[in-house]
């Protein structure tokens, strides 16, 4: 299924992969805009409003992490690093800024945009869309799903969308184990590609941002082998 209004700023500094990406998301009904390096990157962020971004690790000029905190830093639109390193320290870190998954290099373009459209599937737009969502408040942490809200105790906290709709599923679920599996395919698609490593590093920063002490969380346990369990029982606001 083609998505001709779907925007997608490519930020890559190797040629053959523009070309490639180019050709290939041109077939697959996107529009394509290429940066070359992370100073145009953010340049042509900004003027053409991209749906997705795809974004290099290594850049000249601007680093791709630093090209994906200032992004962050103002817009939730997707974004999925390509990286030529497979190193766990890269892609945590890529993650832990706000991407909203990861692929490396050499990469099938059949993967690739299957990671795009999970990603573009559960769009800040959508999300918007959607109507007659309840608030969720458990155990001091309140989620409105219409506002794209959260509070902890009162205090109010900022979530990229994956960590939003991760939290969201898991208060619903409150008191139930969610296996790693059942969280994946409902936060990143079906067709999701890849270990739980992105599950991971999200469960990681939710709980840097509602546990008073994420060592040792109380709202957030981790049940080895299977998945995760928020344990207060949800209750209406």
């Amino acid at each position: 299924m083609t998505e001709p209004s779907r925007t997608v700023l490519v930020v890559e500094d190797e040629e053959s992969y523009i070309d490639a990406l180019t050709v290939g998301l041109k077939r697959e009904g996107f529009r394509v805009v290429a940066a070359r390096d992370g100073a145009e990157g953010l340049r042509l962020f900004a003027s053409t409003k991209p749906d997705i971004v795809l974004l290099d690790l290594m850049l000249p000029r601007v680093s791709g992490i630093d090209v994906c905190r200032q992004i962050r830093a103002t817009s939730r639109v997707p974004i999925i690093m390509l990286t030529a390193k497979t190193g766990e320290l890269e892609t945590v870190v890529g993650l832990e800024i706000g991407a909203d998954d990861y692929i490396t290099k050499p990469y099938r373009m059949r993967e690739l945009v299957a990671r795009m459209r999970a990603v573009l599937r559960r769009s800040p737009t959508e999300v918007a869309d959607e109507s007659g969502r309840e608030v969720l408040d458990v155990g001091g942490v309140r989620l409105d799903a219409g506002r794209h809200e959260v509070t902890v105790d009162g205090a109010a906290v900022t979530m990229p969308l994956k960590e939003f709709e991760l939290l969201e599923i898991l208060l619903e679920n409150a008191g139930r184990v969610l296996t790693r599996d059942t969280l994946i395919d409902r936060i990143w698609g079906p067709n999701y590609v890849g270990d739980t490593k992105t599950l991971d590093v999200h469960i990681k920063r939710i709980r840097s941002k509602i546990e008073s002490d994420p060592a040792n969380p109380k709202r957030i346990k981790t049940i080895r082998g299977l998945g995760y369990r928020y344990e207060n029982r949800p209750h209406q606001p």
